[in-house]
Protein backbone atom coordinates (compact mmCIF):
# COMPACT_ATOMS: atom_id res chain seq x y z
CA UNK A 1 0.00 0.00 0.00
CA UNK A 2 1.46 3.38 -0.90
CA UNK A 3 1.42 6.85 0.69
CA UNK A 4 -1.78 8.50 1.51
CA UNK A 5 -2.37 11.56 -1.00
CA UNK A 6 -2.66 14.29 1.24
CA UNK A 7 0.61 13.31 3.05
CA UNK A 8 3.08 15.80 1.99
CA UNK A 9 0.68 17.24 -0.23
CA UNK A 10 0.49 21.00 -1.34
CA UNK A 11 -2.94 22.75 -0.46
CA UNK A 12 -4.43 26.42 -0.93
CA UNK A 13 -5.38 28.24 1.95
CA UNK A 14 -6.52 31.42 2.43
CA UNK A 15 -6.77 33.73 5.28
CA UNK A 16 -10.16 34.52 6.75
CA UNK A 17 -11.03 38.78 7.55
CA UNK A 18 -11.20 39.29 11.31
CA UNK A 19 -9.57 38.82 14.70
CA UNK A 20 -11.19 35.50 17.23
CA UNK A 21 -10.94 34.72 20.51
CA UNK A 22 -10.81 31.47 22.12
CA UNK A 23 -13.13 31.46 25.30
CA UNK A 24 -12.89 28.87 28.24
CA UNK A 25 -15.71 28.36 30.24
CA UNK A 26 -16.57 25.82 32.89
CA UNK A 27 -17.38 22.05 31.58
CA UNK A 28 -21.08 22.63 32.86
CA UNK A 29 -21.99 25.76 31.72
CA UNK A 30 -24.59 26.71 29.38
CA UNK A 31 -23.99 27.36 25.84
CA UNK A 32 -24.21 31.88 25.90
CA UNK A 33 -26.64 33.16 23.64
CA UNK A 34 -23.54 35.13 21.96
CA UNK A 35 -21.67 31.46 21.26
CA UNK A 36 -25.01 31.17 18.92
CA UNK A 37 -25.18 34.06 16.82
CA UNK A 38 -24.83 33.30 12.95
CA UNK A 39 -22.96 36.96 12.80
CA UNK A 40 -19.66 35.21 12.96
CA UNK A 41 -17.34 34.50 10.29
CA UNK A 42 -16.06 31.34 12.20
CA UNK A 43 -17.63 30.06 15.31
CA UNK A 44 -16.70 26.72 16.78
CA UNK A 45 -17.77 25.18 20.03
CA UNK A 46 -16.64 22.41 21.64
CA UNK A 47 -17.55 20.87 24.99
CA UNK A 48 -15.26 17.69 26.74
CA UNK A 49 -15.50 16.84 30.29
CA UNK A 50 -13.07 19.55 31.24
CA UNK A 51 -14.22 22.51 29.57
CA UNK A 52 -16.27 24.00 27.49
CA UNK A 53 -14.46 26.18 24.28
CA UNK A 54 -15.78 28.16 22.10
CA UNK A 55 -13.90 30.07 19.35
CA UNK A 56 -15.58 33.29 17.86
CA UNK A 57 -15.38 36.83 16.65
CA UNK A 58 -13.18 38.71 18.64
CA UNK A 59 -16.06 40.71 19.83
CA UNK A 60 -18.69 38.68 20.63
CA UNK A 61 -17.72 37.26 24.06
CA UNK A 62 -18.47 39.63 26.89
CA UNK A 63 -16.01 41.32 29.23
CA UNK A 64 -15.15 38.82 31.99
CA UNK A 65 -14.61 35.28 30.02
CA UNK A 66 -11.24 33.63 29.97
CA UNK A 67 -10.14 33.67 26.59
CA UNK A 68 -7.33 34.44 24.58
CA UNK A 69 -7.78 37.22 22.33
CA UNK A 70 -6.01 38.38 18.75
CA UNK A 71 -5.72 35.48 16.74
CA UNK A 72 -6.06 34.92 12.92
CA UNK A 73 -7.88 32.16 11.08
CA UNK A 74 -6.31 30.51 7.88
CA UNK A 75 -8.48 27.66 6.39
CA UNK A 76 -7.45 25.21 3.80
CA UNK A 77 -9.75 25.95 0.52
CA UNK A 78 -11.98 23.29 -0.80
CA UNK A 79 -13.18 20.26 0.61
CA UNK A 80 -10.78 17.93 2.15
CA UNK A 81 -11.26 14.21 1.98
CA UNK A 82 -11.94 12.74 5.72
CA UNK A 83 -9.45 9.68 4.29
CA UNK A 84 -6.53 12.07 3.62
CA UNK A 85 -4.03 11.90 6.48
CA UNK A 86 -0.89 14.39 7.07
CA UNK A 87 -2.80 17.86 6.25
CA UNK A 88 -2.83 19.28 9.20
CA UNK A 89 1.28 18.37 9.46
CA UNK A 90 1.97 19.79 6.22
CA UNK A 91 0.57 22.83 7.43
CA UNK A 92 1.68 22.76 11.00
CA UNK A 93 5.60 21.95 10.41
CA UNK A 94 6.56 24.89 8.30
CA UNK A 95 4.74 26.96 11.26
CA UNK A 96 6.38 25.56 14.13
CA UNK A 97 9.98 26.01 12.32
CA UNK A 98 9.11 29.05 12.01
CA UNK A 99 8.22 29.65 15.60
CA UNK A 100 4.52 30.31 15.18
CA UNK A 101 1.99 28.95 17.55
CA UNK A 102 -1.27 27.65 16.56
CA UNK A 103 -4.62 26.71 17.31
CA UNK A 104 -6.54 23.78 14.72
CA UNK A 105 -9.66 23.43 14.59
CA UNK A 106 -11.35 21.01 12.13
CA UNK A 107 -15.15 21.18 10.44
CA UNK A 108 -17.23 18.61 8.11
CA UNK A 109 -15.18 20.19 5.05
CA UNK A 110 -11.75 21.68 6.13
CA UNK A 111 -9.25 22.65 8.54
CA UNK A 112 -8.43 25.75 10.18
CA UNK A 113 -5.60 27.15 11.69
CA UNK A 114 -5.80 30.12 13.71
CA UNK A 115 -2.41 32.01 14.50
CA UNK A 116 -1.56 35.21 16.38
CA UNK A 117 -2.65 38.14 14.69
CA UNK A 118 0.98 39.63 14.57
CA UNK A 119 2.12 36.70 13.32
CA UNK A 120 -0.38 36.89 10.58
CA UNK A 121 1.90 37.67 7.67
CA UNK A 122 5.05 35.37 8.68
CA UNK A 123 2.67 32.28 8.67
CA UNK A 124 1.29 33.24 5.17
CA UNK A 125 4.74 33.38 4.34
CA UNK A 126 5.99 30.57 6.13
CA UNK A 127 2.96 28.43 4.25
CA UNK A 128 4.03 29.45 0.77
CA UNK A 129 7.82 28.63 1.48
CA UNK A 130 6.58 25.23 2.03
CA UNK A 131 4.96 25.02 -1.46
CA UNK A 132 1.04 25.56 -0.10
CA UNK A 133 -0.79 28.27 -2.83
CA UNK A 134 -1.68 31.27 -0.42
CA UNK A 135 -4.87 32.87 -1.18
Amino acid sequence: MGPDPGAGSRFAVEALAGQYDICRLPPDAELPAWATTTESRLLSVMRTDAELSIVCDGSLAPSGTERSRGWRAIRVAGTLEHTLTGVLVSLAAPLADAGIPIFALSSFDTDYLLVPADSLGRALAALAEAGHAVH
